[in-house]
């Protein structure tokens, strides 16, 4: 099934009309405002430091550190761009690996103690970047996000798998090359990963970041805890065991970093696995359809949302003093049409199930639903860049009607960085660099490809990867742009 083209919804009627056949009730703002009374200029204060404005910046990996986890001047020009975003926030900026065998490529990031100088390195150009687009760095709050990639690990160069798992999953496993307990972490192994989370997140307090994100999102290890239900021993079972793993680490920075600020990435609701359905149109289906016990803040089914436990993990987070939670949803490896709503998947991919609105509308919905129930905390939401030229009108009127208190972009910043400032000062926005979602940022790297968007921006363009990806291409149904 095919669904209308955001980008062919040319003037805000059309845009609200098809909202409207969908039955979404997204907020929508007409007119944007300018100036410091502004919804999306408006200031915060957080534990962790003032931000300036109400545009934040998602974590974006590239997969283009070098193979002991430095950055490369393909990382340097990426974190750049960040700076000359104009937002305010930056969420951690990518993941960062807390040490090698938690790695999610090869080439991702590694926080040790010989790369802390080059990290550093990378935040003093981000800021030198702000300072140049927005005149200062004040209420500019930098973050960097610490994770173990858990059952999605491929930490050396021969890209094979080597997962390390919270729980044996009955649908996972053979998806993801999980073939006996040996892959199991075992109470002892996360006491010591514990360690390894502290310590890197001194290494970021040295680095100058003003916080750090303890990674819970997408189905990495920190939230494949969460789900560990069936877990036997201290990390799993009952709440408090599943959650064990995030106060350990709370209470081993607060002790070694006392100045150092914490956030959460979360994903509040998750989904069954998907497959491609049959046929050529290879239609997302759920994997199972009803007695799905592996979900984190899913209903049983498979299919649906329950929040009260991702409420429970909220009441932690300010039992905690933790103030700042980025909400997300599900997994880009086994259910990404819920979590990164695009009408053009990944080569790896299924063709959506779903008008991809629908995706937009389930997250911004699930984090306002605890953005009402939790007033104080500073949420930022995610799941906007499919909104494409009508993302600054819904994001205004989510922030307006106190829905989230922030917005996250995340593949929207690959192409069009300057969008935040854009909004902020009133410019009409750029349509040829809006990102379109036709997930070339993510069959990139899938394929052991760097990251970038090779469609829309000239830079990427010109890689040789570009003609890889279009050879990789030429004999699937997507759609190059």
């Amino acid at each position: 099934m095919s669904w209308p083209r955001v980008s062919t919804l040319r003037t805000s009627e059309q845009f609200q009309e098809r909202l409207r056949e969908l039955q979404l009730d997204l907020p929508f703002d007409e007119t944007i405002a300018t100036g410091p009374q502004a919804p999306l200029a408006a200031p915060l204060q957080s534990r962790c430091g003032s931000i300036r404005n109400r545009w934040c910046i998602l974590p974006m990996e590239g997969w283009d550190g070098t193979p002991d986890g430095r950055p490369t001047d393909l990382t340097r020009r990426r974190w750049q761009n960040f700076g000359l975003s104009g937002a305010a926030l930056m969420w951690g900026c990518e993941a960062v690996a807390v040490r090698h065998d938690g790695r999610a490529n090869p080439r991702q990031l590694l926080l040790t103690e010989q790369n802390t100088g080059e990290l550093e390195g990378l935040r003093l150009l981000l800021e030198a970047a702000h300072r140049q687009a927005c005149g200062s760095t004040d209420g500019l709050l930098t973050g960097l996000q610490l994770t173990h990639s858990g059952r999605f690990a491929r930490p050396n160069q021969s890209h094979v798998p080597e997962p390390a798992v919270a729980y044996r999953h009955p649908l996972l496993d053979t998806r993801f090359a999980v073939a006996s307990d040996e892959f199991l972490l075992s109470d002892d192994d996360l006491k010591r990963l514990i360690d390894d989370f502290v310590a890197a997140a001194g290494r970021a307090a040295r680095a100058g970041f003003q916080w750090v994100d303890i990674k819970h999102c997408h189905g990495y290890l920190g939230h494949e805890l969460l789900s560990g239900f069936d877990r036997a021993g201290e990390f799993g079972g009952s709440f408090e065991n599943r959650t064990r793993f995030l106060r350990t680490i709370v209470d081993g920075i607060r002790t070694e970093c006392p100045g150092l600020g914490i956030g959460v990435r979360l994903s509040i609701f998750d989904f069954a696995p998907y497959q491609p359905g049959p046929g050529q149109e290879r239609t997302g289906v759920p994997a199972v359809t009803a007695d799905y016990q592996h979900a984190f803040g899913g209903d049983g089914t498979g299919a649906g949302i329950d929040l009260a436990e991702p409420i429970r993990f909220l009441e932690l987070l300010q039992q905690l003093e933790i103030d700042m939670l980025c909400s997300t949803c599900g997994s880009p490896y086994y259910n990404p049409h819920i979590q990164r709503p695009a009408l053009f998947p990944p080569s790896d991919g299924y063709q959506p199930p779903e008008d991809p609105l629908v995706g937009v509308h389930r997250q911004i919905m699930a984090t306002a639903q605890l953005k009402q129930r939790f007033p104080d905390l500073i949420v930022v939401g995610s799941g906007y860049s499919y909104l494409q030229e009508w993302l600054p009108a819904v994001a205004q009127a989510v922030v307006r009607l106190g829905m989230a208190d922030m917005v996250g972009l995340g593949r929207m910043v690959l192409s069009y960085p300057e969008l935040p400032a854009d909004s902020l000062a009133g410019r009409v926005l750029q349509r040829k660099r809006i990102c379109r979602t036709f997930s070339d940022c993510t069959t990139a790297p899938r394929n052991g490809m760097v990251s970038g968007c090779f469609p829309l921006d000239p830079f990427y363009k010109q890689r040789p990867e570009r003609e890889q990806l279009l050879q990789l291409k030429s004999g699937s149904d997507e759609i190059e742009g």
